[in-house]
Order: C-alpha cells, then sequence, then structure tokens
C-alpha cells in the first residue's frame, strides 16, 4: 500500500477561491476585511511568515497592514500599537508575529489583542471558547488539519486519535478539535514512556513536536491516516517535517508530505478567521 497524499497546496486554493468570493460579497457591502500583522525585531524565519501572510491577503482581496518594528520596542510601545489596532474599525483581525524579543512577555500581548480580532486563536478567551464548545477563533495550524481531514470525508466519531505534541499553539486544541469531532484521543510527549504502544493504536496521529523521524514506519497502524506538522531540515538542509515520509507512506492510508501540506493550510486559515471577524462585525 502507498498512502495518498493529502495536498495542502491544492486544498489551499480552493479554500482561498471561495474565500475570495466571501471577501466580494462583503465589498458589495461596503466592509473590506482587514489584517493586520505586526513585526518586530529581524528574525529571517518571521520575515518569511509575515511576507507570505501579507501577500496571501493581497491575492485574496483582503486590506493588508504589516508593521515592522526594532527589536528594541519597549513592551508598553507594543502594547500601545495593538491597542490602536483594536480601536481600528478597518482592522478585523490583529497578529502579532512571535517570537517575541525577550524583554517582551508575549502572553501579556496576546491577551492585549481583543478576542474579536484574534484571528490567531491564541487569547485565553479564544482557548476557553474552543474548550467549551462556543464560537471563537480557532488556532490556524490545527484547524489547517482538520479541514485536510475534512477533505478526505474522514468521520472521526469512534475513531483513536494520537496527537504526539502539547503545545498551546498545535497540540492542545488539535486534541479538543479532534474530541469536538467524537474522536478518542490521546496526547503524547516527552514525558510518554512509550510512544509506539500509542500511536500503533491509533486510526489517525497528528505529529506536532518539531523533531526530525518522530514517527516512523514501524510505529504505524496500517490504515492510519497521518498528518504532519512538523517543520525541520534534514541534513542536505532540505525542508522536512516530524515523520518519516518514506517509510510512512508505505504503512498510511493518507498522509501529509512536507512542505506543501499542513503549511499553506495554517495561512488560509488565518484568512479565513479574519474573513469572520469582517462578517461578524458587519452583523
Amino acid at each position: 500500500m502507498t498512502a495518498q497524499l493529502i495536498d495542502g497546496n491544492a486544498l489551499s486554493q480552493q479554500l482561498r477561491t471561495q474565500v475570495a468570493q466571501r471577501v466580494q460579497a462583503l465589498k458589495a457591502k461596503g466592509l473590506t476585511p482587514g489584517l493586520a500583522v505586526v513585526l518586530v525585531g529581524d528574525n529571517p524565519a518571521s520575515q518569511v511568515y509575515v511576507r507570505n501572510k501579507v501577500k496571501a491577503c493581497q491575492d485574496s482581496g483582503l486590506h493588508s497592514v504589516l508593521e515592522k518594528y526594532e527589536a528594541s520596542m519597549t513592551e508598553a510601545d507594543l502594547l500601545a500599537r495593538v491597542e490602536a489596532l483594536n480601536q481600528d474599525p478597518s482592522i478585523h483581525g490583529i497578529l502579532v508575529q512571535l517570537p517575541l524579543p525577550a524583554h517582551i512577555d508575549a502572553q501579556k500581548v496576546i491577551e492585549a489583542i481583543s478576542p474579536a480580532k484574534d484571528v490567531d486563536g491564541f487569547h485565553m478567551a479564544s482557548a476557553g471558547a474552543l474548550m467549551t464548545g462556543m464560537p471563537g477563533f480557532w488556532p490556524c495550524t490545527p484547524y489547517g488539519c482538520m479541514k485536510m481531514l475534512e477533505s478526505i470525508q474522514y468521520n472521526l466519531k469512534g475513531k483513536h486519535a494520537v496527537v504526539i505534541g502539547r503545545s498551546n499553539i498545535v497540540g492542545k486544541p488539535m486534541a479538543l478539535m479532534l474530541l469536538q469531532q467524537n474522536a478518542t484521543v490521546t496526547i503524547c510527549h516527552s514525558a510518554t514512556p512509550d510512544l509506539k504502544a500509542m500511536t500503533l493504536q491509533a486510526d489517525v496521529i497528528v505529529a506536532a513536536v518539531g523533531k526530525r523521524n518522530v514517527l516512523t514506519a514501524d510505529m504505524v497502524k496500517p490504515g492510519a491516516v497521518v498528518l504532519d506538522v512538523g517543520m525541520n531540515r534534514n541534513d542536505e538542509g532540505k525542508l522536512c517535517g516530524d515523520v518519516d515520509f518514506e517509510g510512512v507512506k508505505k504503512v498510511a492510508s493518507y498522509i501529509t508530505p512536507v512542505p506543501g501540506g499542513v503549511g499553506p493550510m495554517t495561512i488560509t486559515m488565518l484568512l479565513v478567521n479574519t474573513l469572520e471577524a469582517a462578517e461578524r462585525a458587519s452583523t
């Protein structure tokens, strides 16, 4: 068996076409969805991410503002900028690119963003909404993973899903989203004594730890669906995920590649969240 690829680029394009159509419908009512992206410092990876986010907005017809600041910016000044964006009616989503310089408390900045504009889904109000099944913004990467499962018409009810990783950005929200779809969910992490014993029971595996080859073919039940959230580089410097792709694709029924899998979906769900924020603001 060779796994079928879940093509994140193709699915992203489909969803972005839908976003562009909904943006046009809002523009017809006199409202253009707006996203503000705030970048502090000159982290090279962050600069690439930010550029891609702004371009995706423009391509879909959204209004996008990029604010770049020196790494020496004070926490007070950043909080003041966030508050100004909270008050700006042309901005429906606010994204402060992480990581922030060490002298700035990232959690304090995230909590300063209005929950109505928290399109990253990192605010405690968003986390609470996800936890309790209330309307809110879902973090973009696990939200993208759910859309990928939806695209292959995968019914999670009664299935066993194993999430490797417990971050607030991917692992924990991913587990909650799977739980909402009636999966039985196990979260594994660095203190899990026998990871292989867990993953061999799984119908769905989400690998999200940022470590190469954390999941190998001998750890996967035949026919399982494998979503690879990791973003690493191999010995040749090429992008790779957390999953041993060549080995696992011979065992799994579906697998996401890296690059071209979950990555493009993350930015697409940011557009979806920004659009939904604008739609909510318009009612």
